[in-house]
């Protein structure tokens, strides 16, 4: 029966171990990551809140995974982005919103989330704009 190779000659011993490393995802001894693991892509945002237009804004850093940052409850800020559906998008400029005006604050939040760009405004002059505010409560009014 010639058609089976044994495995204990050098060649098939070899072949067997980078078969079998192959598919273990094994790391290096530097202890590294196999190559074709990512980082989860990183949240990195500036906050800046004004209680109304011209005055000084209050900024702080936010990092997600793990949070930290200068945010006064950065754990918080990371849950509700977490939970979050689009917390960034914009209200749609054909939304029909109430005329309620829910106070002066703004904010501005620019950086990464989940490895893509922001660069959001968030206002209270509106129906659809004081309920997209309190979605993002956490990150824009540490207290709440």
């Amino acid at each position: 029966m010639r058609y089976r190779t044994p495995l204990t000659t050098a060649a098939g011993v070899a072949t067997f171990a980078a078969i079998a490393l192959t598919g273990c995802g094994a790391e290096d001894p530097a202890g590294a990551p196999p190559a074709s693991v990512s980082p989860a892509p990183r949240t990195e945002l500036t906050v800046e809140v004004r209680d109304r237009p011209g005055m000084p804004a209050v900024t702080w850093t936010l990092t997600c995974d793990p949070a930290g940052g200068t945010h006064p409850r950065p754990q918080a800020a990371c849950q509700a982005l977490a939970a979050a559906d689009r917390p960034f998008e914009p209200v749609p400029e054909d939304a029909a919103c109430t005329q309620i005006h829910g106070g002066d604050q703004t904010a501005r939040v620019t950086g990464t989330w989940r490895g893509d760009r922001v660069d959001a405004r968030f206002t209270r002059l509106n129906g659809c704009e004081i309920a997209r505010w309190q979605k993002a409560a956490p990150l824009l009014t540490p207290s709440a």
